[in-house]
């Protein structure tokens, strides 16, 4: 093989950060010599120009309809327009046609729904932008649909999260056909992570919106959030906010949908994820810091909630590489 043939497919509305995320990440994998190197083009139904959703003008460089393979891989952009690209037979047609002639078949984003239109996630677990999961799992119930993780592989599909989680995904890729140095180096040049994991959470509890309607429930989270290594029990909250602990967790649970145990747990695992990307604290401290009582109970709420042990996370993270 002299090169690898990829292939984005965009269409009018697509998101231009989904593809430049793609076709930036394999480019700088070329810049620092990948062999073979990738041959990155994007395709639009006719060719030519197409208006991204940010109303920014690419224009394709091969036209959807003509694109031939074997192709290496295949990946199908997400955008405003993805309910519009997978509503259109052309383009489902020749995704479908083209994911028969290609080693790995990938959407960015919402781009998962024009891959389930074709039928390619039927059966299948798959993951898109948090926000338009419901609707994905809804139009398509033979779908199993996870909005959590950053991405998914199930065979030789692969799905990615919202937008930038395209990065991450084109650095798996990288690493798979050219090993885990080159993904480093390619990472260094973007100025990004490493490689996050694929089931880390697309979205922290620390950065999303308060979900909770209840002020006593917010002023209990606010609590948990600025005092993680101490009692958290649900009877030690429940008596910080003044109710009884079964009218805590019913609040718990119309608000968060969760109980306070449940929460609390997700809450210093997360502070967890943090300080170990975030900082060059060895284990003992960090456990000690969001309230585990031991590395090994770290370690297990670790593999419970992102499915790989702490060592293995922190491993990923360049910059917690380089420190220590």
């Amino acid at each position: 093989m002299t090169e690898r043939r990829v292939v984005v497919v965009g269409y009018h509305a697509a998101e231009l950060l989904d593809i430049a995320c793609i076709t930036t990440s394999l480019e700088m994998a070329n810049f620092v010599r990948a062999s073979p190197p990738y041959q990155v083009r994007v395709a639009a139904p006719g060719g030519g120009a197409f208006t991204c959703g940010t109303g920014l003008t690419l224009v394709a460089q091969e036209k959807l309809e003509r694109v031939t393979g074997p192709l290496d891989s295949l990946i199908v952009s997400g955008g405003i327009g993805h309910a519009k690209a997978a509503a259109d037979a052309l383009i489902v047609g020749h995704v479908r046609r083209l994911a028969r002639e290609s080693r790995r078949v990938a959407s960015v984003c919402t781009g998962a729904s024009v891959l389930a239109a074709a039928g390619l996630l039927d059966g299948r677990r798959a993951t898109t932008h948090w926000r338009w999961a419901p609707d994905l799992a809804s139009r398509f119930p033979d779908v199993d649909v996870d909005a959590d993780p950053i991405f998914i592989r199930d065979g030789n599909v692969c799905t990615a999260a919202g937008v930038t989680s395209a990065l991450d995904l084109m650095l798996s890729f990288v690493e798979e056909d050219h090993g885990a140095a080159m993904a480093r180096d390619v990472a260094r040049n973007l100025v990004t992570y490493l490689q996050r994991p694929g089931n880390q959470a697309q979205m922290s509890m620390f950065t999303s919106a308060p979900a909770a309607a209840d002020g006593l429930v917010r002023q209990v989270m606010d609590h948990v959030a600025a005092h993680l290594d101490e009692d958290l029990s649900a009877a030690a909250l429940a008596a910080g906010a003044g109710v009884s602990e079964r009218h805590l967790t019913r609040l718990f649970i119309q608000n968060v949908g969760e109980a306070p145990g449940k929460y609390v747990r997700r809450a210093r695992t997360e502070a967890a994820a943090h300080l170990l990307t975030s900082t060059s604290l060895p284990m003992g401290a960090i456990a000690a810091r969001c309230g585990f009582g031991t590395v090994e109970t770290l370690r297990q709420a670790f593999v419970a909630r992102y499915g790989v042990p702490p060592s293995r996370y922190r491993a990923t993270q360049s910059h917690c590489a380089d420190a220590g």
